[in-house]
């Protein structure tokens, strides 16, 4: 089974040795998205709804150009800097993952570029179908 990368510019870009997202089969896997505005490369918004809400922009993105979207989710890693953070990012979250996926939600000490929250999801998508080479009489 192959590896595909996924890329997007509807989203940050990925500034180290990883992808935006993988696919195999027909499950996507994306990296931690944070509240990057990908036209800027600034952080968009400074409290945890804001930043919350790019989150999900970034996401919907990602998951999209893996032929997937938030419907699609079976799970979910969320890290929030303060869990105090909790009620308010949750009310965003789940205005985008409908359909209750699985989820871990924890506090860390830092997230990069000090924001305030990151989420990564794991996804059902549309399997590419193989090519079927037909033969001819």
């Amino acid at each position: 089974m192959d590896i595909k990368k996924i890329s997007t510019e509807n989203a940050p870009a990925a500034i180290g040795p990883y992808s935006q997202a993988v696919k195999v089969g027909n499950f996507v896997y994306t990296s931690g998205q944070i509240p990057i505005n990908p036209g800027t490369g600034a952080i968009f918004g400074s409290d945890i709804t804001a930043q919350t809400e790019q989150v999900m922009k970034n996401l919907g993105a990602v998951l999209s150009a893996a032929g997937s979207g938030f419907d699609k989710a079976v799970k979910t890693t969320c890290f929030l800097s303060d869990m105090a953070d909790f009620a308010e990012f949750n009310a965003v979250y789940a205005k985008y993952f409908v359909t209750c996926p699985a989820r871990s939600c924890v506090a860390v000490k830092t997230l990069p570029k000090g924001v305030l929250v990151e989420v990564e999801v794991i996804a059902l998508a549309e399997e590419e179908l193989p090519y079927k080479q037909v033969k001819e009489n």
